[in-house]
């Protein structure tokens, strides 16, 4: 049997955790945590929700979005992906659904899990699922007010590989996501 986490050698503790600030969108809290040699330090964490990234892909490319990203001060193209709005839960595949309708307007009969990770795991415990959406229809988008500077469109496949090499993509999600898909036709050719 083994012991729970907080008791195993090598294991960082949480002594104590205060909030410092809250937003709509996430959280940031300041945790007292005890090291494996007994020294105490600080660890800063981002709680956010989980969140999907999508795949939409037909004709040998992909849809990809691009929008500004304030943080970078640069466009870049990336695949759909988002989190639940405050106060509202469901599955990943039903936010996969909603967020691939709204920030392109399509739909997509067929939906395949291809893996979950940490977007983040140095500061937040936040994850994201991949999904593979196939079986497109297009319709409209319905984009939420801080998604007005998007764009939408399909790459074909060297493409999508040029943006990443090029600087073009430079979304840790996407390219990671996109890893997950070649492993995946890997297994199923």
């Amino acid at each position: 049997m083994t012991e729970p986490a907080e008791f195993m050698p090598g294991v960082i503790r949480a002594v104590s955790s205060r909030e410092i600030y809250r937003n709509p969108w996430l959280s940031l809290r300041e945790d007292v945590v005890e090291r494996p040699d007994g020294t105490c330090g600080i660890y800063s964490v981002v709680d956010r929700p989980d969140y999907a990234v999508v795949i939409a892909a037909e004709n040998g490319g992909f849809h990809l979005v691009e929008q500004y990203r304030y943080p970078t001060g640069g466009r870049y193209w990336e695949f759909p992906q988002g989190c639940f709005p405050a106060g509202r839960t469901g599955s990943a595949e039903e936010l996969g659904r909603a967020e691939l309708a709204e920030e392109t307007g399509i739909s997509a009969t067929s939906w395949t899990s291809l893996g979950q990770l940490h977007g983040w795991h140095g500061a937040s415990g936040q994850q994201f699922t991949v999904f593979l959406a196939t079986g497109l229809s297009p319709g409209v988008p319905r984009r939420e007010h801080e998604e007005q500077d998007m764009r939408h469109r399909w790459v074909p496949r060297a493409e999508f590989e040029r943006l990443i090499r090029t600087g073009g993509i430079r979304d840790d999600s996407t390219t990671a996501a996109y890893l997950l898909l070649l492993l995946h036709e890997r297994a199923t050719a």
